[in-house]
């Protein structure tokens, strides 16, 4: 039980830089007061130092980078289940967190403990101290990762990108894989050359070889992603275009992400992992000539071979603080991290899917936004106004608390969104907190049949898990 023993072990005493060792507590608060928010190449350069201290532990780890503007968080979570099913030991590194650092670390789906942990954090820190370098939360934590993963001998990592590419600290990796979900919404007119900057970002975190696919949809983007491949030296791979079977609603809201995470299995398992054990379900199978004999049907019937179809029935769609329907709560809740139009215009799709499956009795939806600097208000405003002539509802805006390695946007004016709502003959009130806003929410809503939506940032999430007083998700 190679987890168990992870989980249990501490880091071996001789592995431990000298210094003094902080307690579970004081680690969560050197963490939370040493993030340089907005200073990514400096936050890279640390992560380079400390990598070349811990005797390049980055090229010690198999992994997977899985970037984009969203569905990284499902999209690796579903490839972890998919790698696990073909026998192999998977390590995630999540990015952000929200109630507590030990998220950011999971290992066959269990996240690590606090003894790990603090054990882990503390050699990382003390050897801060030691090569006498600034401190940084984002490399600290990504080495961190490194280490949980190299000590439990994983057969890959995924780790999730939460912003940029070649400019974030992931790059110390050399990824088997890149993924990119998607780079932005084709049905907005966005600058060229933003969108063509933050593309070479993304991949600029190509090593030499490393397989590259994308579940990005609109062609120009897919071809400047085709180019920068080549010209990195990877090996560009074509783009996702189905959705994966999953169940109904899930596939329409989830199945690009799913069919990324079968690509990226299935490419993994093919090119870099030898699987005799294990039949798996990421190949095809060879057709048999001619007719079955009658033990080749009985064996196929006592054996039924499990198929993609069968797998994706059995995993359950429900990402915890990132994307989770609370149905036995009175009324429902729906919670997803939603922080950009063409993330939100995805849960909305998702709601009126839910809507033509049970018909809601009253849908509150909840809105929380850290930052309005990937916002487009106006393209915000036209979603809710396409979303609220065939669907009907009310809108509640609310000021939410940035969580650590954020910056908090002071100049967003919920208030002046919330006008510009009601001038679209749109239901809409703001509210002075959280609290406030989904007791607002809550009330106007039937209790049996309604809906509460929480969305437009992973902070608001935070808000709820603390408002019904969970400590750790």
């Amino acid at each position: 039980m190679k987890l168990a023993n992870v989980q249990k072990q501490s880091i071996q005493k001789d592995s431990i830089i000298g210094g003094k060792q902080k307690s579970y507590g004081e680690v969560v608060e050197y963490l939370d007061s040493h993030w340089h928010t907005n200073e990514k190449e400096k936050s890279l350069l640390i992560a380079k130092q400390l990598d070349k201290a811990f005797d390049n532990i980055s090229q010690k780890v198999p992994t997977v980078l899985i970037s984009g503007t969203n569905g990284k968080s499902l999209t690796t979570y579903f490839t972890s289940r998919l790698l696990q099913n073909e026998g192999l030991t998977v390590g995630i590194f999540y990015a952000p967190h929200i109630l507590t650092y030990n998220e950011r670390f999971s290992l066959q789906g269990d996240l690590i403990s606090n003894k790990v942990f603090t054990d882990i954090a503390n050699e990382v820190i003390n050897m801060v101290d030691n090569i006498n370098i600034e401190a940084d939360t984002a490399a600290i934590l990504m080495i961190m990762g490194l280490i949980y993963f190299k000590n439990a001998s994983i057969d890959v990592a995924l780790v999730e990108v939460a912003e940029g590419g070649a400019s974030s600290v992931m790059s110390i990796c050399s990824p088997k894989i890149l993924a990119v979900t998607r780079v932005s919404d084709p049905d907005i007119q966005q600058d060229t050359a933003e969108t063509k900057t933050l593309i070479q970002d993304i991949v600029g975190l190509i090593k030499t070889g490393t397989f590259v696919v994308s579940a990005d949809q609109n062609k120009s983007n897919l071809h400047l992603m085709q180019e920068y491949t080549k010209n990195n030296k990877g090996s560009w791979v074509m783009p996702i275009r189905k959705l994966a079977s999953l169940p109904y609603l899930f596939q329409q809201i989830h199945g690009r992400c799913a069919s990324l995470a079968e690509r990226i299995a299935s490419i993994y398992v093919n090119e870099f992992q030898a699987q005799d054990a294990v039949e798996s379900i990421l190949t095809k199978q060879k057709g048999q000539r001619g007719r079955p004999t009658l033990e080749a049907k009985r064996m196929s019937e006592l054996n039924p071979k499990k198929t993609l179809d069968q797998f994706w029935k059995e995993v359950q769609n429900d990402l915890p603080g990132r994307f989770q329907l609370f149905d036995k709560e009175k009324p429902s809740v729906l919670l997803d991290n939603a922080s950009n139009i063409d993330a939100l215009k995805n849960i909305l799709l998702g709601v009126r899917l839910l809507h033509y499956q049970r018909p809601l009795k009253g849908l509150a939806i909840v809105l929380g936004f850290n930052t309005s600097a990937h916002l487009d208000i106006d393209e915000l405003l036209r979603l809710l106004r396409y979303f609220f002539k065939k669907t009907s509802g009310q809108v509640v805006i609310c000021p939410v608390q940035s969580l650590p390695g954020h910056t908090q946007d002071l100049s967003f004016d919920y208030e002046k969104l919330t006008n510009d709502i009601k001038s679209m003959k749109i239901k809409a009130r703001s509210a002075k907190n959280f609290k406030e806003a989904f007791d607002m929410a809550q009330a106007s809503v039937d209790e049996r049949n309604g809906l509460v939506l929480l969305t437009g940032s992973t902070s608001i999430i935070a808000e709820y898990w603390k408002y019904r007083g969970i400590k750790k998700i």
